[in-house]
């Protein structure tokens, strides 16, 4: 979760290129998305789940696991590949191709979804389960624009 949130918040700004602003209330919602959800998945691990001592070698940690780790790849390989569409001064829509854009349009979506559906199972708590259904429902709808 933390490793996520780093990368989004502290390298991936650092490697988009100029793109549209972002409107000043998306930008609020997002912050308190993040912020209440943070600390929801903050607590929860850290005060409320009791896991046994054997945990990390169970097949809902390790099959969680790498379902986050695929997704995080397929998304910051999706990200990567969003960001090179366009040589400098172009403009105008390009599709996406290679990595898992070959297989669905929203492949950064797509990650995303893979990536928190891991950690959920990882987890094993309602709080992740309910994050993970969060990103469905919002990223899944965002995927269904984009690909229209």
């Amino acid at each position: 979760f933390s490793f996520h949130v780093c990368y989004r918040a502290l390298i991936f700004p650092f490697l988009i290129r100029q793109g549209k602003p972002t409107p000043f209330f998306t930008f609020l919602l997002a912050l308190l998305f993040c912020v209440f959800n943070g600390y929801l998945q903050g607590r929860s691990l850290s005060a409320y789940a009791k896991y046994p001592a054997d945990w990390l070698k169970g097949p809902y940690f390790i099959i969680g696991f790498l379902g986050w780790l695929i997704g995080m790849a397929i998304n910051i390989h999706s990200d990567h590949i969003l960001r090179n569409l366009r040589k400098p001064g172009e403009t105008g829509y390009k599709i996406p191709r290679g990595g898992m854009f070959e297989y669905v349009s929203g492949a950064n979506f797509f990650g995303e979804i893979v990536e928190w559906f891991g950690f959920a199972l990882a987890c094993c708590t309602f709080q992740s389960l309910a994050f993970a259904l969060c990103t469905l429902f919002i990223l899944g709808s965002r995927a269904k624009q984009h690909h229209q």
